[in-house]
């Protein structure tokens, strides 16, 4: 029974409570509007900034082995010219998981923006095409709505789509075994079809084909390179074996077609190093040449960040300020 009766008499002071302040808010409508319009509008404001820099570091997460990707990015200083790529020499990642058993698996990428695609008799110019590896799933977490990763990009002239380009031209998913003819030349015959890209992303690729002869030298920066490899291997010990890679073959290649050694070019000053880019970091922390898209800045995150702290802070003292002018009334 005491229970009973001490919850009636919450309740009738929490009604009580409520009424009081209903009124008060009514009493005082312009106060009252200034004062919770600039709290929401401040809290808003953050929360649509939280949600920006969120989704600016969620970027190719969504890959299940994303802490264990890394792309092969250029830095050249040659004949006092200095350059950064995006873009590796051809043999790199695949001389990597040749010889050393720390790089679980590879995968090469080549990036044609442009393609064409003949529909009803019809040429319709369409983008993002790229050549990669018949690994290429094994590295990048994409789900295949139909057709075999494994197996999809073994075959000449095969080619994998995502789910949009599925529908744009078959207004279906249920297309393997379909042809498109591409490039007024190739008949491609479709062996995958992929749910698409999600948008957090460095790369969206709507058409994947199977990658020509390899390019065996080892100075021509044209291949975006990336190795998985296996779990443990810290990002330091992986470098030292892509220093010692590049020192052990791209000699040869420089005394062919520069007619000087390694060491003779590091000692005026040159150097070809190849760095690990984390695949998390690409987003944010990369601005080379040759990157395949448009990334973000993580300056632009920093930024962001320290203002939505501010906001915050001066909408809260904003609504401490004006509810301390009134303190006086409410006390009277």
């Amino acid at each position: 029974i005491l229970h009973v009766i001490r919850k009636a008499k919450t309740t009738i002071m929490f009604k009580n409570y409520l009424k009081v302040a209903l009124r008060n808010l009514w009493k005082n409508k312009a106060f009252s509007a200034i004062n919770i319009i600039g709290l929401a509008t401040g809290i808003a404001v953050c929360l649509l900034i939280v949600l920006y820099v969120r989704d600016e570091l969620s970027y190719d997460k969504y890959n299940k082995n994303a802490d264990r990707i890394y792309r092969l990015d250029a830095d050249i200083y040659f004949n006092n010219t200095q350059a950064t790529f995006a873009v590796a020499p051809d043999p790199l990642a695949l001389t990597l998981k040749r010889e050393y058993p720390v790089v679980e698996e590879m995968t090469r990428v080549n990036y044609q923006n442009d393609i064409l695609i003949k529909k009803n008799n019809e040429n319709i110019p369409d983008k993002n095409c790229a050549y990669v590896d018949s690994t290429f799933f094994k590295v990048f977490t994409i789900p295949m709505i139909a057709g075999n990763p494994t197996t999809a990009l073994t075959e000449p002239n095969s080619m994998v789509i995502d789910e949009t380009t599925a529908k744009k031209y078959f207004n279906s998913t249920n297309v393997v075994g379909k042809t498109l003819y591409v490039d007024n030349n190739t008949n491609c015959k479709i062996t995958g079809v992929i749910k698409d890209i999600p948008k957090q992303s460095h790369f969206h690729f709507h058409f994947i084909r199977p990658r020509g002869k390899d390019n065996e030298s080892w100075l021509s920066n044209n291949t975006y390179n990336y190795i998985l490899v296996r779990p443990g291997v810290s990002q330091s010990e992986m470098q030292k074996d892509v220093d010692a890679t590049i020192n052990k073959y791209i000699g040869k290649d420089l005394e062919d077609q520069l007619h000087s050694s390694l060491k003779a070019l590091t000692s005026k000053g040159n150097h070809f190093i190849y760095h690990l880019m984390p695949l998390t970091d690409i987003h944010l922390n990369s601005d080379k040449t040759y990157e395949i898209e448009a990334n973000g800045n993580i300056t632009y995150v920093y930024s962001f960040s320290v203002i939505t702290i501010f906001i915050l802070l001066i909408a809260c003292v904003n609504f401490m300020n004006l509810s301390t002018a009134r303190s006086a009334n409410r006390a009277k």
